[in-house]
């Protein structure tokens, strides 16, 4: 495999010192694998922490910023970020309105943070937490008991990130992102497996011709495979799984992630599939997002995530943010 990178060791050192050069309104602490917002702690403000495996981005370290995170903690290559990390990141944010903890939701991830929230409770930082669990394509998979985490942790990060940026107070904040999280629901589907720096290879084999319908941002299992369908199929499939769970009775935000490889070209017009076919069920679109947010390394490959919005979460999703990835209203 060729590959952009030095050595596969240094490569999540490597890229964060790449946007540390790039983000001066960041401090960047390479050593110590924390993104933090250069003007935290933020007086009279909730914090935001997130973080999880690297290989995902812009998630988590591209939200960091105003509207949104306040740290963010990069694991190695789809390996969690470890207590230590969380702790010196909320301790580096608080402001002494306490800290939310944003935490996809796979078992390393799960496990650090709870120990990081005992942890951080100790030094005398309150701290509260949200799993996210919005993918329906399968539960209990590789990396979880349960159901992963995946395209909505961009909008709990971003629509809690806006109430805590508005003063909301930590109670606030963490029902908002609960609400949101049970709001959403995700489906994936990869066209080509994605390759591990470590490994030089593909995690795992696709033959040619064949597709996962309902893949883990790891590369996990699906719901089957089936030869290669159409863009007008794969939205088909990929809307109603996500329908058929989320049964939504309001409007909805859409996001139509890519998967790390898949050109802007195809995913807008695999956008235009995925409204079409909310369009016929009924389902009312009100803000759409295209393009890599939540992303697998190098596969080839798309999600759709719907999150069912009343008007407050809409007001709080039109809100300013100003992050490297996501940016508006500033």
């Amino acid at each position: 495999m060729r590959m952009l990178i030095n050595v596969p060791d240094t490569v999540v050192a490597d890229a964060l010192r790449g946007m540390a050069a790039t983000h001066p309104e960041l401090t960047v602490d390479v050593e110590g694998r924390v993104i933090v917002r250069r003007d935290a702690p933020v007086a009279g403000k909730v914090a935001l922490v997130s973080g999880g495996g690297s290989g995902h981005e812009p998630l988590h370290g591209g939200f960091v910023g105003p509207g949104m995170l306040d740290a963010a903690c990069p694991g190695e290559v789809f390996t969690s970020p470890v207590p230590d990390q969380m702790v010196k990141a909320a301790a580096a944010v608080d402001s002494g309105q306490g800290v939310l903890f944003v935490v996809k939701n796979y078992t390393g991830d799960v496990l650090n943070f709870d120990m990081a929230m005992e942890l951080a409770e100790d030094e005398g930082v309150r701290v509260a937490k949200v799993l996210v669990d919005d993918d329906v394509a399968v539960t209990d998979s590789t990396h979880t008991a349960g159901r992963r985490g995946t395209g909505a942790t961009l909008f709990v990060e971003k629509i809690a990130g806006a109430a805590a940026e508005e003063g909301a107070p930590l109670e606030r904040v963490e029902a908002i992102a609960r609400q949101v999280n049970a709001s959403s629901r995700s489906f994936g589907v990869a066209l080509s497996a994605c390759s591990m720096p470590a490994k030089g290879g593909p995690t795992f084999a696709l033959p040619d011709g064949e597709l996962e319908l309902g893949v883990g941002i790891h590369g996990e299992p699906g719901r089957e495979r089936r030869p290669m369908m159409t863009s007008r199929e794969i939205a088909d499939f990929s809307v109603d799984a996500v329908l058929e769970d989320l049964r939504p009775t309001n409007p909805v935000l859409l996001l139509v992630g890519g998967a790390g490889a898949t050109p802007l070209l195809e995913l807008y017009g695999f956008a235009a599939e995925v409204h079409r076919v909310l369009a016929e069920r009924g389902v009312p679109v009100l803000r759409s997002l295209v393009g890599n947010y939540v992303t697998s390394l190098d596969m080839a490959g798309c999600a759709v995530t719907l999150c069912q919005a009343d008007e407050e979460l809409l007001r709080l999703w039109d809100a300013p943010v100003r992050t490297p990835a996501l940016r508006w209203g500033l």
